[in-house]
């Protein structure tokens, strides 16, 4: 059977908050999901096998917006999904036809959640908006401000207004103004330079704690320390060691007992990701959860890759401070001032280089669907394309199980 890939993104409201995630299926890192002419089995097979059991683990319990042609509406394909979990985002059509009225009002009889996407702001489509949940307009295509007209009708109708390929919180608050509900693009990852601006006390605290945990060997009595000196971390110490004790009940009498209580492997991880959620804000959750994401698939793939061997032990802080600069707002050369790293490590977070950067552009590329290259990393590294869905899939399982946000 041939591979399939699994990436996402974010949609979001515009205080930030994740409404759900576009998937992006392919048959090869560098295509979408495929209008495949094969029998009904095969194609549920295929859906089945790769998403079905995983949707609500990619989607971490938010909605899925799946792309669907006419000819899967037809053939039934959202059928094999909870209509409370997904969104069925109508592709590939340039106006409605009768056909196409009848099977949207079939799925909306259903209660399933329609968006329109490649909007062309022509009145032919006014006839599915008793039956669609959302309009999604390419902000590249069109001119928001042409969509006045079209937003008397969908307000009327409670349909929400979705922008795509959001680059930056200037549109970001732009678009919001003019009328639109969610947003889609790399907003969120485009870092709001500020320039000279210093780190709080608090942040430059949480980057030490960071930085003091990938000390080797690892001082439990300084990692101990700093914890110590912030109420919210050390709540979430204690957190992490009910959470990964078992059997009987851990008493714990001080901080540094709970230190050793994790060991060093996982007190490494958990307290720097402690730190990474106390930096986070409300409007860089999404971030910090890419982040997580990030660090434990470059683990994985790092432990699978003979090549990475001699960089696996760099591969979770690297990947977890991937988007620091975003969360801080400054520029990844300012904060590594205050984090005195490994060379490898700050060259892959500044310029993407060396080898550890190649594991970094091959992790955040597959993750947010860009395919660019990623065939050829593939290649080049000796992995699996099948084991990078698994292990992004067990990524994502594992960040919402540290129940951080």
């Amino acid at each position: 059977m041939q591979n399939t890939y699994i990436a996402r993104q974010a949609i979001l409201d515009y205080k930030s908050n994740t409404v759900g995630y576009e998937l992006l299926f392919r048959d090869s890192p560098n295509n979408y999901f495929p209008e495949i002419d094969q029998d009904m089995a095969t194609s549920k097979l295929i859906i089945q096998s790769h998403l079905q059991g995983d949707i609500n683990t990619i989607s971490m319990g938010k909605l899925s917006f799946i792309n669907f042609t006419e000819h899967c509406l037809i053939n039934k394909y959202p059928l094999m999904f909870n209509k409370d979990s997904i969104v069925i985002e109508l592709v590939g059509q340039k106006k409605p036809t009768t056909r196409l009225i009848k099977i949207i009002k079939y799925y909306y009889d259903k209660g399933y959640k329609i968006a329109l996407t490649e909007y062309d702001v022509e009145d032919h489509w006014d006839v599915l908006l008793p039956f669609l949940t959302m309009i999604k307009v390419d902000i590249e295509k069109i001119n928001p401000k042409r969509l006045h007209p079209i937003k008397v009708k969908t307000k009327a109708l409670a349909v929400k207004l979705v922008a795509e390929k959001v680059e930056t919180k200037y549109q970001l608050q732009s678009l919001a103004e003019i009328g639109f509900d969610y947003f889609q693009g790399y907003f969120y990852h485009q870092p709001e330079i500020i320039k000279g601006q210093a780190l709080t006390p608090i942040k430059n605290h949480m980057l030490h704690l960071m930085s003091e945990t990938f000390n080797t060997p690892l001082d439990f009595n300084a990692v101990s320390a700093i914890i110590g000196q912030d109420v919210n971390l050390t709540i979430g110490l204690l957190k992490m060691v009910n959470n990964v004790s078992t059997g009987a009940r851990v008493e714990i009498t001080s901080l540094k007992q709970a230190t050793a209580y994790l060991g060093e492997a996982k007190l490494k991880q958990f307290v720097s990701i402690l730190a990474l959620s106390q930096l986070a804000s409300d409007t860089t959750d999404e971030v910090s959860k890419q982040a997580l994401i990030t660090a434990k698939l470059m683990v994985s793939l790092a432990s699978e890759s003979a090549v990475f061997k001699e960089i696996k032990d760099f591969a979770f802080i690297t990947g977890l401070l991937s988007s620091i600069e975003v969360i801080l707002s400054m520029p990844i050369a300012d904060i590594m001032k205050s984090m005195p790293l490994a060379k490898p490590i700050e060259n892959a977070l500044v310029d993407h280089t060396g080898l550890l950067g190649d594991l970094l552009m091959l992790t955040t590329n597959y993750i947010i669907g860009n395919g660019n290259n990623i065939a050829e990393l593939i290649k080049q590294f000796s992995l699996d394309a099948q084991f990078i869905q698994q292990e992004f899939v067990a990524a994502s399982q594992w960040c919402k199980d540290l129940d951080l946000y």
